[in-house]
């Protein structure tokens, strides 16, 4: 018994070492990957920004200031887009794009930052869903839904909002979405065994309020503008069609 014990301590510490061995080994000869959204340089900063439309369909927009606990929280070498779009009619989008360095804890679980922005998420409403895309190809588009509510204090009084909340994830030639992750995961896994490329993933994410009982009609609007504003920033698909996923 104590020489099976003893065996299988050296094998497991032969593996623990070569697995460490191979970690350092691809850490050391890694190269980053390119993006799958425009960019463009930042002065004085070895960051970009990313490029976001100004206008889409009869949307103007601004845009937003980075809040000092993003770049306070997030690693160094983050990357960024943010605007808040407006319709004719006063319906409000704000689109928000993260785009990763050599640090992959760029990409953070959205249900971080909407918890931590006071959003309660309504689990059951929460799903994966794609949009029909005609540009620059037709596809459709993963994404994942996200549902929360908010009670917001007007004048005194309490007034329940809800959130629709979309996003995914692209990076140069793949998109992926699903509120678990694990396909991500598993193929920047891949590519860096493979070809030793750091996939550079950007997560892009479309934000709406509305009042309860809208919040179909709101995903509608939504889907109208993510299918014009996409094709503006991203570089991924390219026709022809690009295969996707969606896990």
């Amino acid at each position: 018994m104590n020489k099976r014990k003893y065996i299988l301590l050296t094998v497991t510490m032969l593996l623990i070492g070569s697995v460490a061995g191979l970690l350092t080994q691809l850490q050391a000869h890694q190269r980053l990957g390119q993006a799958g959204v425009k960019t463009r340089p930042l002065p004085e900063s070895r960051n970009v920004e990313v490029v976001l439309p100004e206008r889409v369909l009869d949307y103007s927009s601004e845009p937003i200031e980075l809040a000092a606990i993003v770049t306070n929280t997030l690693p160094s070498d983050t990357s960024y887009g943010q605007r808040l779009y407006k319709g004719s009619d006063g319906f409000e989008i704000a689109l928000n794009a993260v785009l990763m360095g050599t640090d992959r804890t760029s990409l953070h679980k959205p249900q971080f930052c909407l918890a931590g922005q006071g959003w309660n998420i309504d689990q059951t409403g929460s799903t994966d869903s794609q949009i029909h895309m005609e540009r620059p190809c037709s596809y459709d588009l993963p994404v994942a839904r996200l549902l929360s509510t908010k009670q917001f204090s007007v004048n005194g009084q309490n007034i329940v909002k809800r959130g629709v909340y979309v996003y995914y994830y692209i990076a140069d030639g793949q998109i992926s979405a699903g509120t678990l992750g694990f396909e991500r995961m598993w193929l920047m896994a891949r590519e860096l065994m493979k070809t030793g490329v750091l996939q550079r993933w950007a997560y892009i994410s479309y934000f709406s309020i509305c009042d309860p009982g809208q919040e179909e009609a709101t995903f509608e609007r939504m889907k109208q503008f993510i299918a014009a504003s996409a094709p503006e920033f991203q570089l991924t698909p390219q026709a022809p069609a690009t295969a996707l996923s969606s896990r």
